[in-house]
């Protein structure tokens, strides 16, 4: 579990990213899933958009991507969700 000051933290570095993947109307699912945790594990921090055109909540996707990834929810705001997770090979993000 993250505190409050490391999810902020996290907030604000991830503030400059661009979205890496997007959810359209199928909503999430393994290969996406799959392809997630890959990158996270090279990158610790990326941003998820949700289109338009998907049905589904983007804060019950942001847990699903999250669970199945083993990544921390950092936050979901509109359709943007931040997930962190830490790297055991390629370490760059200190908490405080």
């Amino acid at each position: 579990m993250l505190t409050g000051k490391q999810k902020r933290y996290l907030r604000s570095l991830a503030h400059h990213l661009d979205p890496l993947f997007q959810v359209g109307k199928g909503g999430s699912n393994d290969h996406l899933i799959r392809h997630i945790s890959e990158a996270i594990e090279k990158r610790e921090l990326l941003k998820v958009s949700v289109l338009n055109n998907c049905l589904e909540d983007p804060r019950e996707i942001g847990a699903e991507l999250a669970e199945g990834a083993g990544a921390e929810l950092v936050q979901v705001i509109g359709k943007t969700i931040v997930l962190y997770k830490e790297s055991q090979d390629h370490k760059t993000i200190e908490l405080p």
